[in-house]
């Protein structure tokens, strides 16, 4: 992609805002490893969008955790029961993606939709502080 940096920021929103619907959509078919995979990254767009605004760009998804804990649930910047769900949420797709007979269920997978929908506005409404 190019365009400058406020561009990339906007499209990881954008990116955040599009697959949480895609999360929900799967969640009304009862897909929960897919609905948590695309939960995990609603919320991985826009930590990233956070981060690229703070001039952070970790390489990977590890960085991207580890700076979003260190620089901004560390620093109260973004409250700490978000950096828990944002970690939960990565452990979870690892583990939706990649294990084996391992099913997520309708009890787990519910609770964390609204969460990351408040994430994703929490995140936006701080870049777009910050741009006024």
């Amino acid at each position: 992609m190019t365009g400058d940096k406020e561009d990339l920021i906007k499209y990881r929103l954008y990116r955040a805002k599009d697959t949480l619907d895609d999360a929900r959509i799967l969640a009304e078919k009862h897909k929960w490893n897919s609905t948590i995979n695309r939960l995990y990254y609603a919320a991985y767009y826009a930590v990233t969008a956070l981060l690229l605004d703070a001039d952070l760009n970790p390489s990977t998804h590890n960085g991207a955790k580890s700076n979003f804990s260190e620089y901004f649930i560390k620093t109260n910047l973004i409250p700490m029961e978000y950096g828990k769900i944002y970690s939960q949420l990565f452990t979870w797709r690892q583990k939706g993606d990649y294990d084996d007979l391992f099913d997520f269920s309708n009890e787990k997978v519910i609770p964390y939709l609204e969460p990351v929908a408040n994430l994703i506005e929490l995140i936006e409404s701080n870049i777009l502080s910050k741009s006024k």
